[in-house]
Formats: structure tokens, sequence, C-alpha cells
């Protein structure tokens, strides 16, 4: 038991995965004709013209290649990339739905896959007869099932629907209640693929809090999304994967700014923005150009300050700025200490004649809870709310820790103001 115990909850090993592509479905056939004719062909022209023309009808695109990594029991892995880089592939494989071309998965514990979430169910069964279908397949037994039914309909709330069929429900409804079955199976291992974005605000809200309780038992994740601040919250770790390759693995912080810097670089070269000399390059608290960056910033005249609650901070930003940048723009954001944007400002700043520094002066109260909260900024080339051009981003310092427990006051982060009456 104690051998089960430290052993990985999921290592993968040299991981590939290539897709045949066939010029035409009669390729299917002719190129395995063609290959066996080569080599029945006793001149060697005729025999290298025979495979160039079966070469020329198939070709092998790498989803996948060589990935390795290994989770611990209770650890947290969110992995990015762009559309295309292998992430739904790789989750596939692991969740044991799609076959690898080459390597290993090694996984210990019962495993729940929000992948296509509702692709498994019936259409000409209820709703309950497909939760007591998926829970079994999901390795539940009938009693199982039976005793975390109700909880499953509560949490799914479609109503009478549950008795429907499920060709009956809307798309959305579909999804919850598959979301529901899947997170009733307390699995060891939980791979999420862009499910967090179930149903509507509040159920997504729910939906949050249930994967907050999972992990909080222990449970390993493997979560792949485009939502950034979702990642830093639940992960521990961090992987971005690349045309099928794992270019980097860290800290969430730092491989987010590194895929980032690569998308916007490829924005800004498109644009005109990166010329000789004028390359953007990563920062220590993020990227940007030697031209256009946050230079300085310090709140109360440090880089951390610890206050009490409502007491005042005086955030001073010194910026850079060069005269190609039309319409500049500073984004000034709020992060508490999980990377979820609170607030910020929009800050339009005067365009310069000549590469220059601009001083940016903020004042505002610590009316926050207790905790620690920091500050993004962002420099941007933007004439409207809609069109914009990110040139730097910077996050973490400055920052400041708000000491004082306010639970009495407000709840939640903030302490907006209220008109409050109680009659009786």
């Amino acid at each position: 038991m104690e051998a089960h115990t430290a052993a990985p909850a999921l290592t993968v090993r040299g991981i590939s995965k290539t897709y045949r592509l066939w010029a035409t479905p009669a390729s299917r056939l002719w190129v395995p004709l063609l290959y066996r004719m080569a080599g029945l062909v006793p001149l060697a022209s005729l025999s290298g013209w025979l495979r160039r023309r079966a070469q020329a009808r198939v070709h092998d695109h790498p989803a996948l290649q060589g990935v390795d990594f290994s989770l611990r029991r209770g650890e947290a892995l969110g992995i990015i990339g762009h559309n295309g880089s292998g992430k739904s592939t790789l989750l596939q494989i692991v969740a044991g739905v799609l076959a690898p071309t080459a390597g290993t998965v090694q996984v210990n514990g019962r495993v729940a896959a929000l992948l296509e979430l509702g692709s498994g169910f019936n259409p000409e069964l209820t709703g309950r007869e497909n939760v007591r279908v998926n829970a079994a397949i999901l390795g539940l037994t009938p009693a199982q099932v039976a005793a975390r039914m109700d909880d499953i309909i509560a949490f799914a709330d479609i109503g009478d629907y549950i008795d429907e069929p499920v060709k009956t429900y809307s798309s959305g409804m579909a999804l919850r209640l598959a979301f529901a079955v899947q997170v009733h199976t307390d699995p060891d291992i939980l791979i999420v693929d862009e499910a967090l974005a179930v149903g509507d605000a509040a159920f997504q809200a729910k939906a949050m809090a249930r994967i907050e309780q999972i992990l909080a038992r222990g449970t390993t994740l493997l979560f792949v999304g485009h939502d950034l601040a979702v990642l830093k919250a639940f992960c521990h770790r961090a992987m971005l994967l690349e045309r099928g390759r794992v270019v980097m693995e860290g800290l969430p912080e730092d491989v987010i700014t590194e895929y980032l810097q690569r998308a916007h670089t490829q924005t800004l070269s498109k644009l005109g923005y990166q010329q000789p000399g004028q390359a953007l390059q990563r920062l220590d608290d993020g990227f940007g150009f030697d031209d256009v960056r946050v230079l300085e910033a310090s709140v109360n005249g440090v880089a951390h300050v610890a206050v009490g609650y409502e007491a005042p901070l005086a955030f001073v930003l010194k910026l850079r700025l060069r005269p190609d940048v039309a319409h500049p723009l500073m984004i000034f954001d709020l992060m508490d200490v999980r990377g979820m944007q609170l607030c910020g400002r929009r800050i339009r700043l005067p365009r310069v004649a000549v590469a220059g520094e601009v001083v940016v002066r903020v004042a505002m109260k610590a009316s926050l809870q207790m905790g620690v909260y920091r500050v993004r900024m962002r420099l941007l080339d933007s004439d409207s709310v809609q069109q914009h051009i990110v040139l730097a981003r910077q996050e973490g310092s400055p920052s400041f820790e708000v000491v004082d427990d306010s639970r009495e006051r407000f709840t939640g982060l903030f302490d907006l103001p209220m008109d409050v009456d109680v009659s009786a």
C-alpha cells in the first residue's frame, strides 16, 4: 500500500502521435500496391519512380513528438499552446481515448476526463439512464451510482428534463449533466480540456468550486485551457507545447510569459513593430522592447509594502515610449495572489515626438480584504477598446499586502460602497 501511494499518479514517457494523411480515399489502396510493385520491378529507375508516386499520395503529420512528464499525487499541471500544438491529442492519449504511435502512459488510479462532454450519451435514453450508463463506464458500481444519483441530478440542475430523452436537451443541458457525472466519480486523476466554460455564469462558478473541492482531496489535475487565469489559480506547474513538442516547463507565471511573448512576437513582426535592433525580449517581470516598457515601478516608494485597511497607496511608474506608437495606452491591473484580475484602469498616455520617458502616478486606498496583491502593467498601441496591440507586459512588482482582517466589515475582496437599510 505504501509503495502504491508513493508511486507517481501519472507517468508519460516518449509519447508520439503521427497521423497518416491520404491524398484521396483511393490512395489507401494504391499506395500499398505501388510499394509492392516497386519491390517486384527489377529496373531501379522504374522502382524509384513507383516509390516516389506512392510517397506523393501519402503524408505523415506528427501531432506529438517525444513528450515526457510525470505527476505526483495531488499535483496539478497546466498545458498551454496555440491551436494545433497537440494539447487535446495528448489529453486523449492520457485518458485512453487515443492510442499513441510510440511511448507509454502509466496511470495509477481512477481517471475522470472532462474532454468532449456529452459525446458518450445515447440520445434515445433519458438523462437518468445515461447517468447510470456513463457512471458504470467510469467504474462506479450500481450501489455507488444509486447513492450518488440525487447529488448528480441536483448538481446538473436541469429539473424534470432528467427523465426526458437526451435528444430533447439543449447542448448546454447535456454538457451540464455530463460534467456532473464526471465530477462525482471521486477520481484520482482529473483531466480537463476547456470544460470549465459549461453552462451559464452561475453554473461555471459552481463547476469551479467543485473542481477546487476535488483538488483539495488530493486529486491530481491535468488541465488544458486558454483561460490563463484559471491555469494560474489551479496549477502548480505548466508546460508549453509547440508543434507537438515540449518547449518549456516550469512555474505557471514563467511558462505563461513565454507563451504570450511568442504569440506577440509573431503579431508584432507582421505589423512592423519589430525592426532591426527593436526586437521584443524577455524581461525579469515579463516582456517588452528596450524603448517600450516600464523602466521603474514602486508603491509608497518601495517595491513591496505592507499596509492596513484603507491605507493610502501611491504608485509611481516610469515608462519609456517611442514615437511610432501612434495611440499609446497603459492598462494598470490589480491582481490577487493567484493571478486573477480584480480591477484595472485604461490610462491614455501622451504621444512622444522622440523616444523618451513618461511618468504615471496612480493613487488609491487599500480597501481590500487581507492578502497579497500585485500589479500588472501593459503598454499598448490602442485607438479604441476594440483595437489594440500589446507592446509590453510586466507583472509582479510593485506589490502590497493588506494585513488587517476585514471580514467583519465586508465579504469578498472589495469593499464596494453600499447603502444598507434594515427595518423591523
